[in-house]
């Protein structure tokens, strides 16, 4: 027997077809309530209690709810958790309404859409992102929804993938058609969402941006051409139009994602380098110490600069130009910096401005923020710095806007717009009158009591009021014979009775459509504000990315005069020379007495292109590595560096190969995961490349490990096109061989020294290659037994007297050579032919009657020649 839906479960299943996959917070009186699979879901997440609902005659539905007042803290927990919620409020007043109460989804929030600063952290961006698969690319976008930030660009898989790495998206969309695609690419690691494909077309995603933007064309954003680009950012307004954002009027603008302005970093080396994230728990990364900023702006940005250095000389010397202006002026960064500390998250704060969602309190915070915004443009321009003096313009101090806040708005307005009191008095009449009536009414209601106990006797007399009846005059029993006439009597307690009164009823009636129509009034006034501030959107948000910026070389300047950095010389050469540079992180978590070892790099592609590093595991080689890179980032960012002095050449790409990072989980071994990253460090090299290797081989058996090492070290020399600045980090000390046969190769090693039984490391990098590994003694110093530790050393001494251990030295200075440059072919014009013909072959897609056919057609060539 089908059981019938009650008309309340009617509406609500209509919202559920209409919002798949969503939780439905569906409003009825004073909680939000979910029902069935939602309610099962909802009470875990939320650890609050499941309950039953009537469904109709015979059945029951799960339900669990909230009261609406706590929306905020509950809608948070379940959008972390990964969830989609679709919030249902009531349309109408259900005093008002005539059977069941008009309802309507209102939002919906996912984890890339989100306003609230209690689903948001404040020092990170909430991106949205859309990923497209073409046949040749693939298109992207990101959109932070909470501050209008809108990118979108295209490329192959690594590109996609290292931006996914460095914008971390909250929440992904997808093609339902390319799932698979989709997954195989970038596997389950993010919150995902699949559209329609008719969503993911280029017609579709045209018309979107256009019609958003008001625009004819996108030619003025510079993305006309990027069609899988545009076609992932339409997808994206689409979701928020779906989502019931219609207010967008902060996205304002969609930028290029530029690949040509950017420092290459590839996702290991995101990952290696530990910028923003660390590999293991505990650990410290970069942003850790640089990041000081005192604004939310200032701390998202940096996050991108840190991702996205750059590789344009002009805009990293106007950083550095900054930087060392706050450096040298230390009352220009006082006083900046105080002004900034009282900023807030204007960014933020426009955008729920801009989409309606704004409170009382987000408008006193703005207007706050915006009252520094004058003095801060004073301080910059006086000063001498072009710079400076660019910003100063560039910021607006919407002195009328602030002027209305000021005017209108209570500093200690509620959070909340239907409680009242959040406008001052003055600002409307009507308003003003109401206010005298509803507060006035009470004071005559006091008086009332008073004359009524003079007139009767009646001591214990009250006037109070409730719901049922409203305002009454409560009488214990003990007097209850004093009561006169003309009272009327409402109800009996234990001990008292309640009277109402024809004088107490007109009051009553006065004092409660005043405080209706109070907040009626004020709610239309606070809302002509809202629009007030949106008209300020653009402004807002140009301070907004202006004082981000100062924050972030404001942020540059205080951690380089704390931390002794200094200021690099940008060179567009190819030479890299740090003297005496140290790691800007292991530095800072040094025992308290203890300084870092600093060490001294010279890489450039004339004399010593690679530099092969030898020396015992634990003596400062990885550190050495990564050091060398921070650096160099650093740089480029536009911060100060830790060391002596610097010059940088630009670098285009930074490669790096550090660390063990085994990939279990996909079937791939620690060998594996390196020798992809290697093949995908040798396959992606440019010019002006820095590539850092760190005990490449180790995986796999030893002379496997050192064929390998040694042909990519002669790879990297003998290249053809690049010669790929390189540090080369081994425990094989076999590969010293190298310097001997190649110009651009030098040893060098991290040194130790032997005292006694003893080792000491010394971390200092000196020239020559190493001979010992010491790893016996770097395993009796992590506490091995002491009896493993001297087998281990009598075996050792074995081996190195064997005539074994001899021949396999003479063996490796037997190496066949290959330090024949290809250039060579050059000189010979049928030898040119061959090597033009094997550039054009793509071994990975010949089948092998192909192959043969070439073989045949290059022996050909030859034949001719002899």
């Amino acid at each position: 027997m089908k059981t019938e839906e009650t008309p309340l479960m009617k509406q609500y299943n209509q919202f559920k077809v209409k919002y798949p996959g969503a939780l439905l917070l569906f409003r009825v009186g004073d909680f939000y309530e979910t029902f069935g699979d939602d309610a099962i879901k909802t009470s875990k997440i939320l650890d609050i209690v499941l309950t039953k609902r009537s469904n109709g005659a015979a059945s029951e539905v799960p339900l669990a709810g909230f009261p609406h007042h706590a929306l905020e803290g509950y809608l948070a927990k379940l959008v972390r958790a990964g969830q989609r919620v679709a919030i249902c409020d009531q349309l109408e007043d259900p005093k008002f309404a005539k059977g069941l109460v008009k309802r309507g989804v209102t939002e919906l929030v996912t984890p890339g859409v989100a306003f609230s600063d209690n689903v948001l952290d404040t020092k990170r961006n909430n991106y949205l992102s859309a990923i497209y698969f073409a046949k040749e690319v693939i298109g992207v976008a990101f959109l932070d929804a909470s501050t209008g930030e809108f990118f979108t660009t295209q490329g192959d898989l690594n590109y996609i993938e290292k931006l996914l790495q460095g914008f971390l998206p909250a929440e992904i969309l997808y093609c339902k058609p390319q799932k698979t695609q989709f997954f195989d690419s970038f596997g389950d690691k993010y919150i995902t969402y699949a559209l329609e494909d008719w969503v993911f077309t280029h017609d579709h995603g045209y018309n979107t941006l256009t019609q958003h933007f008001k625009t004819t064309s996108l030619k003025g954003f510079g993305i006309e051409n990027l069609s899988e680009g545009i076609v992932a950012a339409g997808s994206v307004l689409h979701y928020l139009a779906e989502a019931e954002h219609k207010n967008l009027k902060h996205i304002a603008h969609i930028a290029r994602l530029d690949e040509e302005r950017y420092v290459w970093l590839d996702k290991f080396t995101i990952r290696n380098l530990e910028l923003v994230y660390p590999q293991q728990e505990g650990g410290v990364p970069l942003i850790q110490v640089l990041d000081q900023t005192v604004t939310p702006m200032g701390s998202r940005l940096m996050r991108k600069w840190l991702v996205l250095p750059l590789k344009e000389k002009k805009l990293i010397e106007e950083r550095l130009e900054v930087v060392n202006e706050f450096v040298q002026n230390e009352d220009l960064q006082e006083e900046v910096l105080k002004h900034m500390k009282a900023v807030g998250d204007i960014e933020r704060l426009i955008s729920r401005v801009a989409v309606r969602r704004a409170n009382p309190r987000d408008l006193c915070q703005l207007k706050k923020s915006l009252t520094q915004i004058g003095p801060i443009k004073d301080w910059l321009a006086n000063s001498e710095l072009p710079q400076l003096k660019r910003l100063a313009d560039r910021l607006h101090p919407c002195l009328p806007l602030v002027e209305r806040l000021e005017k209108e708005l209570r500093e200690d307005a509620p959070a909340v717009t239907n409680q009242g009191g959040m406008l001052k008095e003055g600002v409307n009449a009507e308003l003003d009158e109401l206010h005298k009536l509803a507060f006035s009414g009470k004071d005559y209601l006091l008086q009332i009591q008073q004359r009524e106990i003079a007139a009767t006797g009646i001591t214990s007399l009250k006037v109070s009021y409730n719901k049922v009846f409203g305002y009454y005059l409560e009488v214990s029993n003990a007097h209850k014979h004093k009561v006169p006439n003309t009272w009327l009597r409402k109800q009996t307690l234990v001990n008292a009775e309640r009277y109402i009164t024809e004088e107490l009823k007109v009051y009553e009636e006065k004092i409660l459509n005043a405080e209706d129509q109070i907040f009626q009034i004020e709610q239309q006034l606070f809302n002509e504000l809202v629009l007030a501030a949106s008209e300020y959107t653009a402004q807002i948000q140009q301070n907004a990315f202006g004082l981000a910026m100062l924050d972030c070389l404001l942020s540059f300047a205080r951690v380089a005069v704390k931390n002794r950095y200094v200021r690099p010389h940008i060179r567009d050469n190819k030479e890299v020379n740090i003297k005496e540079g140290r790691h800007p992180v292991i530095e800072q978590q040094l025992p308290l007495g203890e300084s870092y070892v600093p060490n001294s790099i010279l890489l450039n592609d004339e004399t010593q292109q690679i530099i092969v590093i030898t020396g015992p595991n634990m003596a400062g080689k990885s550190a050495l590595l990564r050091q060398t890179a921070l650096i160099v980032l650093m740089a480029q960012m536009g911060s100060f560096v830790p060391a002596e002095e610097a010059t940088i050449g630009l670098v285009d790409k930074v490669f790096t190969r550090v660390g063990a990072s085994d990939n279990l989980s996909r079937g791939e071994s620690t060998f594996m995961v390196e020798m992809t990253e290697t093949a995908s460090i040798l396959n992606n090299l440019s010019e002006r490349s820095l590539v850092l290797m760190d005990e490449i081989g180790r995986g796999t058996s030893t002379y496997d490990g050192i064929s390998i090492a040694w042909s990519i070290v002669e790879y990297l020399h003998n290249h053809p096109k690049y010669k790929a600045k390189t540090l080369f980090a081994t425990h094989y000390h076999e590969l010293n061989q190298l310097a001997e046969d190649f110009p651009r190769i030098k040893n060098y090693n991290v040194s130790v020294k032997e005292v006694g039984n003893k080792v000491v490391f010394l971390r200092k990098l000196k020239e020559g290659g190493s001979e010992h590994s010491f790893g016996i003694h770097v395993a009796q110093m992590a506490g091995m037994p002491q009896n493993v530790v001297l087998r281990a050393n009598e075996i050792m001494h074995h081996l190195e007297t064997d005539k074994i251990r001899q021949q396999a030295e003479e063996r490796v200075r037997e190496v066949p050579k290959n330090n024949v440059q290809f250039t060579l072919f050059e000189a010979d014009p049928t030898l040119q032919r061959v090597a033009d013909t094997l550039e054009k072959v793509d071994v990975n897609t010949l089948t092998p009657i192909e192959a043969l056919l070439k073989l045949n057609e290059l022996k050909s060539i030859l034949n001719k020649k002899n």
